[in-house]
């Protein structure tokens, strides 16, 4: 990772903040592929609802995609930073619904740009943030008491999935709620917050983002916010829960076919931030195996931080899902 990231601690810091800004402005390509044929969306069983929700916000749209047998366990689906506020990208970007034809409930919350899905602090007075961020209590406590009272889906034993920004967040949410999430998937996550430059490339990632104060969200860098959600730091709360954990090399494969120069502007910035993902994945894993605890690494020789890996990957959980949620 030194020999990747720089010798220097400011020439580290600087790339890092490089890489993690230029996913603000990666535009990911839309792709149907894995996970079985590719047919028309289960549009019978699409719920939308506005939810309750907590710091002021009001409510938070949250599409529902009910399993095809009745299951009442389902998996909450993480977006990464630059999350839309119409549909979530897992639904923008790939095929993720048709899980709920393998008998699980897809839950797919809409918003939550540059969050983390975390409680916040404050409003982010950068922006003149009017409300504040309330995520990990939404997901926690409004959202599944939601779904229970009106589709009957379990409070336990659910899974989680996040890429990018929320695989961050699947891990943390897992750590501190081992009653409600049974299994955690983590897609291209930074999963080592508190390695050199980190916190600071946050920071100026988060304001490149829509104007982003950290400081309204975790506070200042040495505030204990910052290692509370951090998975390298509470990975012993993170013992005996099933986990899927990915990240590719950062080198292109079958996703990624520039036709057009921000097509290879794309891709070029989608191998940088794969490639420091890599490196924090790789870090966690050496992390879990000093602490005795298992959990499943798939690292594919190719692969950037892209939509098409992703789907990839969430296919390739689904039995190991299923089985951990009883599903």
């Amino acid at each position: 990772m030194d020999r990747i990231l720089g010798t220097s601690a400011r020439r580290r810091l600087r790339v890092i903040a490089q890489v993690l800004i230029a996913v603000v402005v990666l535009p990911l390509a839309f792709v149907v592929v894995g996970g079985g044929t590719a047919v028309a969306h289960p549009y019978d069983r699409l719920r939308e609802h506005w939810v309750a929700a907590p710091g002021g916000v009001g409510h938070i749209k949250v599409r529902i995609w009910l399993a095809n047998n009745g299951s009442n366990k389902a998996v909450y689906l993480l977006d990464g930073l630059r999350a839309t506020d119409d549909v979530s990208g897992w639904e923008h970007e790939t095929n993720a619904a048709w899980l709920s034809d393998h008998g699980v409930n897809v839950v797919e919350p809409v918003g939550g740009k540059a969050s983390f899905y975390a409680d916040w602090y404050a409003p982010s007075n950068f922006n003149n943030q009017p409300y504040t961020y309330k995520w990990e209590s939404f997901l926690t406590q409004n959202l599944p008491d939601f779904l229970a009272n009106t589709y009957g889906i379990s409070r336990s034993q659910n899974a989680v999935v996040g890429l990018s920004m929320g695989g961050n967040a699947a891990l943390i949410l897992s750590a501190y709620h081992r009653d409600q999430f049974a299994f955690a998937g983590s897609l291209s996550g930074y999963l080592n917050l508190s390695a050199p430059g980190m916190r600071e490339a946050i920071r100026l990632t988060l304001i490149e983002a829509g104007g982003f104060n950290s400081d309204s969200m975790w506070g200042p860098p040495w505030d204990p916010a910052w290692l509370r959600h951090d998975p390298f730091v509470v990975a012993p709360l993170l013992r005996g829960l099933p986990m899927w954990i990915s990240a590719g090399s950062g080198l292109p494969g079958p996703h990624d076919q520039p036709r057009s120069a921000i097509d290879v502007f794309n891709t070029g910035t989608g191998m940088g931030l794969e490639a420091l993902a890599l490196a924090q994945n790789r870090a966690f894993q050496v992390r879990l195996a000093t602490l005795g605890i298992q959990a499943h690494f798939d690292f594919p020789p190719v692969g950037t931080h892209s939509w098409g890996y992703w789907q990839d990957q969430l296919w390739a959980m689904l039995p190991m899902m299923k089985a951990s949620i009883g599903a």
